[in-house]
Parts: C-alpha cells; sequence; structure tokens
C-alpha cells in the first residue's frame, strides 16, 4: 500500500502484536502513546492523518533508497501530533503541533518484501518506532536503531471505513402517448429543486427493452465466448453472447449490439432519448466456422470515421467494412492478415495469455494490430492502401510476453496497456508486472519500433498487494487535468493514483480515497468499477456498482476524490438493488440520450435497463 495523503484517517496498527497506536487507557500529562487494543463496546480506536512537509534528505535504515517525503503524523481528533522528546527512555508521545520542528517530522519507509508494512522513522536521526516490552497489556512505544530482524519495528496503515453519502432516488413515471410512443416525467416531489451546481444523480432504473435478458422470454442471452469481462480491463473484445453498447454508425450515438452464435452481431439502435428500437437488424454475417475463441468488437480500420467489425477468428483477423447504406461487408472472402488468430497457422493466440490491440501505433491515422505472444510484441502495420503488412521474422520487442524469455507476463494477473506517455502522439506499451510497472516508449527516429522496456515504478504490482487484474482494476487515463496520462487503481485499500510525468515515468503513488478497494468490500466477484466523466468537466470520475447500487466519486481535478455518494438505488448487487450478478448481467456507463452526460445501462433478466444522468438538471435536499 503506497503511503496515504493527509486526507485519510487511518488506525497505525504494529505488525507483531496487532494492536493499535493511540493514548494509555488513563491518559496522562506527559501524552505518552502505547499499543494496546481496543475491545467492542469501547473508546474507538485512534486514527491518525499523515500530512507532507518539505522533503528531508538522508538515506534510509536497512540499505533502502529513502523516500525524501516527511510527514506530519496527526490525531485526527485532538490535532496533536507524533512527537519525538527526547526523554531518557527514547519513548515517544503526543503533542502539540509547532510549525518547522524537526522533532515532529517523520519518514515512512516501506519494508522491503513486505507489502502494506513500514518503518515509521525519526526524520532526525533515523531510529524507527519500536516497542519497549512486548508481555505489556499497553506497550510503550519507544525509538530504536533499525534491526532488520525485528518485527516489532514493522507498523501497518488501515485506513478508516469510508465515509459515504446518499440522496432520495429520483422517481420517474412512465407517460403513453396516442401514437403508441411512450416517455417519462418525474413524479412531483419535495425532495427535487433545481440547482445549477447539482451532485451527480440518476433517476431510478427503467426497463426500456425486453430483449437481450437473461431470461427465457428476453432472449436467454448468456456470455459462452471467450471475451474479456466488463470489469473495467484495458481491451475489450466481446465473444459469443455478449452484449454491449457501440457507436455502430459513427454518429456518435450508442446501440445496443450483442453476439448471437447463429446469426452474429445483432444490433438495437438507439433512438436518442434513452431508448432503443425494438427489434434486431443483424450488422453483419458470422465468419466461417464461428468459434466460441472468436472475439469481436468495432473500430475505425479505414481512417472514415465509421467503426468497422473486426474479428479475431481462427484463421486471423477479419475486417467487416462499413458501407454507405451502414451495412458492413467484408472485403474478401480472406482475412485481412492470417495471423493473430486462435488457430495454429495463425499463430495459435490463446485469450487468456495473449492479449491483442487495435491501436495506431505510427500516428498516421489508421490502426495496426498489436499482439502480446509468448515470445513477446508483435505489431502488423496498417499502409495507406489499407492493407495490413505481414508479421515480421522477429518480435518487435522481446518483452511483455508470457514466455519466460519475454518477462513470464501472465494475463489475468498482468495488465498491459497502449498509451501515449510521452505527449508525442505515438503510444507506448506499459505493463503491470509483479515487482511495479514496466515501461517500453515507442523509437523517437523509427515509428512502430520500441525501446528496451524499463522498470519505472514499485507499485500497482502482485508484490504490492494487487493480485490479479479483475481484483484490481488499473487504468491509464488523463485524471488531474493536465492532459498527461496517469495510473488510476483500485488497489487493497483502495484508490491510488500515480500522476504521469509526461516523460514516461510517474511519480510516487498515493492513496486518495479510501474506498472502492478489497478492504472496503469491493471484490470482482460482486462489483463493478469504472472511470467515466459523470460531471461533464472533463475529468473521469469514479463509477462503482456496489452492493447498495451505484456509487459515484467525483474528481477533483488534482488526482484526488470525493467521498463517493450513492446516485441510484439499482444496478447492485444486493437483492433491493436488484440482484445484478457480474458474469451474468453486463452494466456499462455512456451517453445514451445525446445530451453529452453518461447514463447507467444495464443488460438484466427482463431485458435493458436505463438511468439516466440528472447531474445539473435536479437536485436532491
Amino acid at each position: 500500500m503506497p503511503v496515504p495523503t493527509q486526507e485519510l484517517k487511518l488506525e497505525i496498527v504494529n505488525a507483531a502484536t496487532g494492536k493499535i497506536l493511540g493514548a494509555r487507557s488513563a491518559p496522562g500529562t506527559d501524552g505518552a502513546l502505547v499499543v494496546r487494543d481496543f475491545p467492542d463496546g469501547g473508546p474507538d480506536p485512534e486514527q491518525w492523518q499523515l500530512t507532507p512537509v518539505p522533503a528531508q534528505g538522508g538515506q534510509a535504515q536497512g540499505g533502502q533508497a529513502q523516500d525524501e517525503q516527511a510527514f506530519v503524523i496527526r490525531n485526527a481528533v485532538s490535532g496533536k501530533v507524533l512527537h519525538n522528546p527526547a526523554a531518557a527512555d527514547r519513548g515517544i508521545c503526543q503533542s502539540d503541533a509547532v510549525a518547522g520542528k524537526k522533532a515532529q517530522h517523520w519518514r515512512v519507509v516501506p519494508v522491503e518484501n513486505e507489502a502494506g508494512l513500514y518503518l515509521i522513522e525519526d526524520a532526525t536521526d533515523g531510529a524507527v518506532l519500536d516497542l519497549a516490552d512486548l508481555a505489556a497489556d499497553e506497550v510503550r512505544v519507544v525509538l530504536r536503531e533499525y534491526d532488520d530482524s525485528a518485527p516489532s519495528q514493522h507498523w501497518r496503515f488501515v485506513v478508516a471505513t469510508p465515509e459515504r453519502t446518499s440522496d432520495p432516488v429520483l422517481r420517474f413515471a412512465p407517460l403513453s402517448h396516442w401514437n403508441s410512443r411512450q416517455s417519462w416525467r418525474l413524479v412531483r416531489s419535495a425532495a427535487l429543486r433545481p440547482v445549477p451546481e447539482a451532485t451527480p444523480c440518476f433517476s431510478d432504473m427503467l426497463l426500456v427493452l425486453k430483449r437481450f435478458g437473461s431470461d427465457q422470454d428476453a432472449g436467454a442471452w448468456r456470455s459462452v465466448g471467450a471475451g474479456s469481462s466488463t470489469g473495467g480491463q484495458p481491451n475489450r473484445w466481446a465473444g459469443l453472447g455478449d452484449r454491449l453498447l457501440a457507436d455502430t454508425t459513427g454518429a456518435g450515438g450508442a446501440d445496443i449490439v450483442g453476439l448471437k452464435p447463429a446469426k452474429g452481431p445483432v444490433t438495437a439502435a438507439g433512438q436518442g432519448d434513452g431508448t432503443f428500437k425494438d427489434d434486431e437488424r443483424v450488422l453483419h454475417p458470422p465468419v466461417p466456422s464461428p468459434s466460441p475463441k472468436d472475439l469481436w468488437t468495432l473500430a475505425d480500420t479505414t481512417g472514415n470515421g465509421k467503426p468497422d467489425a473486426v474479428t479475431l477468428a481462427a484463421d486471423g483477423v477479419r475486417v467487416f467494412v462499413q458501407e454507405e447504406a451502414g451495412r458492413f461487408a467484408s472485403a474478401s472472402g480472406e482475412p485481412v492478415i492470417k495471423a493473430f488468430g486462435h488457430g495454429q497457422s495463425a499463430g495459435g493466440w490463446v485469450a487468456d495469455k495473449h492479449p491483442r490491440f487495435l491501436a495506431d501505433t505510427t500516428g498516421d491515422g489508421r490502426v495496426d494490430i498489436v499482439g502480446f505472444h509468448d515470445d513477446g510484441v508483435w505489431i502488423a502495420h496498417q499502409d495507406e492502401e489499407g492493407k495490413f503488412a505481414p508479421l515480421a521474422q522477429e518480435p518487435a520487442l522481446r518483452a511483455f510476453g508470457h514466455g519466460q524469455s519475454a518477462g513470464g507476463w501472465v494475463a489475468d494477473k498482468h495488465p498491459r496497456f497502449l498509451a501515449d506517455t510521452t505527449g508525442d502522439g505515438r503510444v507506448d506499451i506499459v505493463g503491470f508486472h509483479d515487482d511495479g510497472v514496466w515501461i517500453a516508449l515507442q523509437d523517437e527516429d523509427e515509428d512502430g519500433k520500441f525501446a528496451d522496456a524499463l522498470w519505472v515504478l514499485d507499485d500497482f504490482g502482485v508484490d504490492q498487494g494487487w493480485n490479479t487484474a479483475e481484483e484490481h482494476p488499473r487504468f491509464l487515463i488523463p485524471a488531474t487535468g493536465g492532459g498527461t496520462v496517469d495510473i488510476v487503481g483500485f488497489g487493497p485499500q483502495g484508490v491510488v493514483v500515480a500522476r504521469g510525468r509526461g516523460d514516461g515515468t510517474f511519480e510516487p503513488s498515493k492513496l486518495v480515497l479510501n474506498d472502492f478497494g478489497h478492504a472496503q468490500g469491493w471484490t470482482s466477484k460482486k462489483h463493478l468499477r469504472f472511470l467515466a466523466d459523470v460531471t461533464r468537466d472533463g475529468n473521469p470520475d469514479i463509477v462503482g456498482f456496489g452492493d447498495e447500487g451505484v456509487w459515484v466519486s467525483h474528481n477533483r481535478g488534482d488526482g484526488r476524490f470525493e467521498q463517493a455518494q450513492l446516485v441510484c438505488r439499482g444496478f447492485g448487487h444486493n437483492d433491493d438493488a436488484g440482484a445484478w450478478r457480474v458474469g451474468h448481467h453486463p452494466r456499462f456507463v455512456a451517453d445514451i440520450t445525446g445530451d453529452g452526460r453518461v447514463d447507467i445501462v444495464g443488460f438484466g433478466g427482463p431485458g435493458v435497463y436505463v438511468a439516466r444522468n440528472l447531474f445539473r438538471h435536479f437536485r436532491t435536499r
């Protein structure tokens, strides 16, 4: 866990005893601090906040490179701070804060090879917090020289329970018209008032289409293919039985797309008012001998602004180009490239081992195909005529691959991304391995060539507690208002942000919100987490589908997020929130009304449900 920011309230727990830092049960005038148990029914454990102070020089204990940031460790209730009074017994206390006083400055140093454990080091002499007598009920906290064999010198930060708020749900009532169309109006309520600065809020769920659902009457849809889940992972390919939202025409609207094993992809067009047409139009015929291993997506492969359908089939990559009438037609009966497919003749690419992307790697406006196979990164560039060049004899980069010689990257543990981290208009490769973040920058002199991979950040990896790609989604996205790509992840303790520097490296990561993490009960088996601009201010907000419904945490624009707010009591895991299940009920955030605000769309049992975004329309009291 990265060192938290000052917004978070923490319990400081000794790793050897499990006891919590605080005052004696009968506090004295000296402000002495101990570790002790806090039984149920008694006073709550004391909480602390870490406030950064100007960087200090020096060298950390145990031979580690020093994290130069120092902190004032402040009691969240009393405001008193952790203080070294230079007493004879080396005991520490809490006292009134004095600006610039070195005896109140502390460094927090990660324990080597122990995820989530830290040394708390005095910034003046390098001594660390330790315990005087492990056998006592209330153990005095003292300063001692660093000892790499002393677990009593190891501390854990436990974030407090997140503070959340909830507004009443806004209710819509159906209104039928003479021409059989149906619309919705807000039910009059004293809880509603129009204001210019409304908080994020959504309507309640509306069943808008009795198709594409998991119930028999709605089509009995089931995901049976090899497509990735909707949990926020970087490369979104759909498999047989999947349902998704996509702009099938290039006009900017959101349509429903479902992959039927017999028919191929079918769509129900969006009508721009939060509803969809009650029919299914076949986009294009299925590929020859469709397989559950096939993967499908929409992407503009020609640069004409219209999306085309792309399928990773057994014999390679097949493209169905969109024609003027909106129909998708295959350019020929053959794949555009006989590679990147799951058949042995096309390379034996496996969905759960070998991620594949469509991305413009050269900045020429045409997408290329990038794949991560056993031996490294392979790229098929598209030329000006729309043809993909055959694969080279050697991979473009012998790294980021599944095989041990290319790094031993495992798809469900080590997510990989293509993103422009330097602002030069060309994508780089970013991967999250066991030991943290690795990056391969694209060569400045030769498009499509990548430099050797470099390790740039010691967080977001398995060694730091980020166990799987599904359990701990990570995103590369401009999240701090500057346009530079940042890392935002949902880690073991909450939301973690590492701001991009614009040169392919990142600032040290910070735990910025004690919510949406495993410690707060969020798990990939029950919950979904996304980043989306809910408030239309240009910054991505956090949208989480939790137990009670949909929670939104507004982006402050500086790498921090506000406490989560329950904005819709639907689409959640609990029975009273609809009993939505990951793997059976896909949910998305997308603008389906054309007002520039993302709405919520879910595929439930009876069909398609919608909750409309009411931000800056109404606010609940």
